[in-house]
């Protein structure tokens, strides 16, 4: 398979999924996956756990990433043991990150943000790929490019938060402003596609009362700039063009985060220009560092084969597989909603 074809099939995949999500996941039904009876009542009903479609989504979206970033530095030859350390370092960094970070901006103890996560993220990746690199030349020789690896690692984020915004839709998180309040040049454009969210327990019902409302998509929108640019930057990866894929992931995903929250109503702090905007603003010039700090050196093209065979391997399927569950685990358990849970037998089928 040409890296192009590849390329164009990864976008179609993950647009296609964006738009059946967009159509979908606003409604009240795609909302809650399951309830665990936890401990029974004196009226004879259970209280239950709840288990949502956002940890569902969100740790899918996180897990396609890990795999993304395997398969593509697997494909430009990094090591197989580098991309996996630097990812669980990433991982065991980032998702306390996300509800720490949470907490010190917004003051909230049951919520999370993608925003701060990734940009912790960034912050640690140049370091973490330049040790890897220096623990490799010194135990195995031929030091592999931290840039190749960065720039598997930057597409990934660009895939995994893309196809994370379908956690969004449903549980009706990170939400845009109303369309009957958004400039008229928006409202010609958003009207045909808005988002109108239904039950009490999405978040944006019980935070701003607007379920029913239609609202700016601006999740759908996040999600296919993001998801677009990480097929670009996988074709650009897989030419061995590390640099410009590296810098095109990380520019695109920023940008977007700071002219998109301009659009969002759900609360992000205080003041005009908020702390994730902020922390955007400055993680871009620090990024775009890296291609000159770690040399990029001669391309290296990248070959889908090999990422292939890494991936498709029983070991890496298992891997991936619990990986998810362990994601799953830390996001899909709900604290902000419960529910009560009864039951009886159908006598006609006894």
């Amino acid at each position: 398979m040409s890296n192009a074809l590849f390329s164009w099939c990864f976008a179609l995949v993950m647009i296609g999924a964006v738009l059946w999500g967009a159509r979908t996941l606003p409604g009240e039904s795609w909302q809650f996956a399951a309830a665990v009876p936890l401990k029974k009542r004196g009226d004879g009903a259970w209280g239950g756990l709840n288990l949502t479609y956002y940890g569902v989504f969100s740790s899918g979206a996180q897990t396609l990433a890990a795999a993304t970033a395997i398969f593509l530095a697997s494909a430009a030859g990094y090591p197989l043991w580098g991309v996996l350390a630097l990812c669980m370092l990433l991982f065991a960094v980032c998702v306390p990150a996300a509800r720490i970070v949470a907490r010190l901006v917004e003051g909230k103890k049951h919520t999370l943000t993608i925003g701060g996560a990734s940009f912790v993220g960034f912050v640690l990746l140049p370091w973490a790929a330049w040790a890897v690199s220096l623990v490799h030349g010194r135990f195995a020789g031929g030091a592999p490019g931290a840039l190749s690896v960065m720039s598997a690692l930057a597409v990934a984020y660009a895939v995994g938060e893309g196809m994370g915004r379908l956690a969004c839709m449903s549980y009706g998180c990170c939400y845009g402003k109303p369309l009957d309040e958004a400039h008229p040049l928006l409202r010609r454009v958003f009207s045909p596609m808005a988002f109108v969210f239904t039950g009490p327990c999405k978040k944006i019902a019980y935070a701003h009362g607007w379920e029913g409302r239609p609202v700016v998509p601006v999740q759908a929108v996040t999600a296919l700039v993001y998801c677009s640019t990480g097929a670009l930057g996988a074709y650009l990866h897989l030419e061995g063009r590390h640099a410009a894929a590296f810098c095109l992931a990380v520019t695109v995903t920023q940008a977007w985060r700071l002219v998109s929250e301009f659009f969002r109503a759900d609360y992000r702090g205080g003041g005009k220009i908020s702390a994730y905007q902020i922390m955007t603003m400055a993680a871009v010039p620090y990024c775009l560092l890296a291609p000159v700090v770690f040399q990029a050196g001669a391309p290296v093209p990248g070959s889908v084969a090999r990422g292939f065979a890494v991936i498709w391997n029983p070991a890496m399927l298992l891997f991936l597989q619990t990986l998810w569950l362990a994601l799953f685990l830390n996001v899909g358990r709900s604290t902000t909603t419960a529910s009560t849970v009864s039951f009886h037998v159908v006598g006609e089928n006894v």
